[in-house]
This record gives structure tokens, C-alpha cells and sequence, in this order.
């Protein structure tokens, strides 16, 4: 059985969902099979990073709430778009996103009615078992709600991403709080959008101790990254860029660390 890892952020604008991204990509490329569920309802975008320009509203995480679809029908193959960057990639790696509908009374009915997150667990389960994923990632959508408290309880793991100031640090630690109210079983945490010229060691320090959760990576704030302007998958464009040697520690440490002890063993040597 697969891990499931949720990806959340106080805050927009941290770069939650190009990370997702990112990292489901970099591991997918070493041979892991990996599924990401867009459960950023109220402002859904990572299926551009992912080349799709359109989400049909008859096959998306929204119908498969609604009882319109099976959770495979709202599930797309993306590991074409990456084969096509030019990156070595293993025969044996997967990748399918499940997006959320980005038509605008969707959205809205979504945000009214909110959704089962029992039928999200349910989905995340059906995905993992039908295509023998390694690992689930959950986009969360920033904030604190209820749904996404909900997303991180059926988690194995939670990565929260803030940026080094003040209004993400103190965000960051209200969400910490309610995580641990909630039993999350792994809390690790990534600053991103760090300047350039910091001292990252430092900075790690002084964000695990006012946190009291580990950090397993500072990344950089990358101007390259902003001009590319959401354009794909980054690390599968340009795989010796700092941002993407930091997006693969980070795959090494989910591997590592236990995340994936009950993983077959597919990894690019």
C-alpha cells in the first residue's frame, strides 16, 4: 500500500501547488507510480502545470463528489507530458492527476456545499489500489477549514510550506497546533522562496525552533522560476536547477525516511 501525503500552506502564494508538482513529477521520473488529488476546490490551477488547459466539469474530483464519475474517470494520465520534456524517465514510473473543475458554478457550488471527505479518503484509496500507486499527494487548498483539517487527519504525511516572514511563521504555527490536535502522524515542514544570500542553515534553526517541527528543506526563491511563470514542470525543463536538485532531496527524504518502507523497489538506480 501507497503513502498519502498532503501538501499544505497557511497562505497562497507559497508555491504549494508548483511543488506538488514538482515533487510528484520527480518521482514519478525515478519509476515510483504516483497519483495528486487538486483539492484546492475554491481556486484549482495545477492541471496547467501539467499541460492541461482543460478540466471537463463531467470528469473531475467536483463529479466524482457529486456521484458523475468514478474516481478512475476523473483521473488523467499526465506521464506523456513529462516523457515529452526530455528527461530520462523510468518505464516503470506513473503519474495521473485528478483535477478539480475550474467552471465557475462548480467552484461556487463546491464552496457552498462543501464536500464528504470521506468520499475523498474513499477516492484516494480506489486510485491507490486500482493503478498499485506508491505514493498519493493531496493539494490542499491554504487556509484553515475543515476539509482540509480533514485532508490532513487521513494523511500519513504533511508537508506544510511557508516563506520566511512573520505573517507565514505565525500562520504556520496555528496549523501546526491543529495538526497535532488532529494526531497527524508526520509533520515536516519546507521553507520556501528563501533569499538567495541567507544563511539557510541558520534560518532552518530558527524556523524549527520557533515551529517545533523539523524542516527538510530551504529552497531558494528562484527568479528563473518566476519568469518561467507556471509554464510546466519545472524540474522535468531544467533538472540541474537549484530548484530542482532542492525538489529532489526532498524525494530522497519521503523515500528515505520511511515514507516509502513498504514501496516496491522501482527506483532509477
Amino acid at each position: 500500500m501507497g503513502k498519502v501525503i498532503s501538501i499544505h500552506s497557511f497562505r497562497g502564494g507559497t508555491g504549494k501547488s508548483n511543488l506538488t508538482a514538482n515533487l510528484s513529477a520527480t518521482l514519478a521520473a525515478r519509476g515510483y507510480r504516483v497519483g495528486v488529488f487538486d483539492t484546492d476546490v475554491a481556486s484549482p490551477g495545477i492541471h496547467v502545470l501539467f499541460g492541461i488547459n482543460d478540466v471537463p466539469a463531467s470528469a473531475s474530483l467536483n463529479a466524482y463528489f457529486w456521484g458523475n464519475c468514478s474516481i478512475q474517470d476523473a483521473a488523467v494520465d499526465v506521464m506523456p507530458a513529462l516523457e515529452g520534456a526530455g528527461v530520462p524517465v523510468s518505464a516503470s514510473g506513473a503519474l495521473y492527476l485528478v483535477p478539480a473543475s475550474i467552471e465557475t458554478g462548480e467552484i461556487a457550488r463546491i464552496l457552498h456545499d462543501g464536500y464528504d471527505v470521506g468520499l475523498l479518503n474513499d477516492g484516494i484509496l480506489g486510485l491507490m489500489d486500482h493503478y498499485d500507486l506508491d505514493f498519493v499527494f493531496v493539494d490542499t487548498h491554504p487556509g484553515v477549514n475543515e476539509e482540509t483539517l480533514l485532508s490532513i487527519a487521513i494523511s500519513e504525511v504533511t508537508i506544510i510550506i511557508l516563506r520566511p516572514d512573520q505573517q507565514d511563521l505565525q500562520g504556520t504555527a496555528v496549523t501546526i497546533e491543529l495538526a497535532r490536535q488532529l494526531e497527524c502522524k508526520n509533520l515536516q515542514l519546507i521553507v520556501n522562496k528563501a533569499h538567495r544570500n541567507a544563511d539557510h542553515a541558520v534560518m532552518k534553526a530558527s524556523v524549527e525552533q520557533k515551529l517545533g517541527a523539523p524542516v527538510i528543506e530551504v529552497i531558494a526563491l528562484s527568479d528563473d522560476m518566476v519568469q518561467f511563470g507556471s509554464g510546466g514542470v519545472y524540474c522535468m525543463r531544467f533538472p540541474d536547477h537549484d530548484y530542482s536538485q532542492a525538489v529532489g532531496r526532498v524525494a530522497d527524504c519521503l523515500v528515505a525516511a520511511g515514507t516509502a518502507s513498504q514501496l516496491s523497489d522501482r527506483r532509477v538506480s
